[in-house]
């Protein structure tokens, strides 16, 4: 049997009337206004929501390539992996840079380059994606996609996971 707490008095918290509040909703004693329970599922919407984090949605391993691999290599690993952004590692195995399909066609359209598919991955790079740690939350990560194509997810220094558009789209699909 629930025991009914004390009514609120000013030595009691709020949160006791809030428990009573809430027992007294559970018991029928009382019926909340329409405008009350849409208040309350948007609260409770918004903390399932923001509880997914980058690890909860990231894909992995992360497929990169490094500085000095041609481009050729470059574009046969994005083709063979359907991807459309790659990291570019440097010999120590950090991000430097990024190569996207876009990055590939602005060299053609603009003939900067005579033959570009044998130019190494460093010559064509733009910057890096954004890297995150694991807990970020997908308001944040959100925020981000809407000015990057991806973002990599980093824990101890090392990238353990990349986040692009569709991954992120497929992970609100599930939720």
């Amino acid at each position: 049997m629930i025991r009914r707490p004390p009514r609120s008095t000013p030595s009691n918290s709020s949160a006791a009337s809030d428990v009573y509040k809430r027992q007294r909703i559970e018991r029928g004693d009382i019926n909340p206004r329409l405008s009350t329970l849409r208040k309350i599922v948007e609260v409770l919407y918004e903390v399932l929501e923001e509880g997914l984090t980058a690890e909860a949605i990231m894909h992995k391993p992360v497929i990169s390539v490094h500085e000095d691999d041609s481009v050729e290599k470059v574009v046969k690993i994005m083709e063979k992996y359907g991807i459309s952004q790659v990291p570019v590692l440097d010999s120590n195995n950090r991000v430097v840079g990024t190569i996207m399909e876009s990055t590939i066609l602005k060299q053609l359209v603009n003939k900067k380059v005579e033959n570009i598919f044998k130019k190494k991955a460093k010559e064509i790079m733009e910057p890096p994606l954004p890297v995150i740690p694991p807990s970020t939350k997908n308001s944040t990560i959100l925020s981000l996609l809407s000015e990057y194509p991806a973002v990599l997810v980093s824990s101890q220094g090392k990238i353990i996971g990349i986040i692009s558009k569709i991954d992120f789209i497929k992970s609100r699909l599930k939720g």
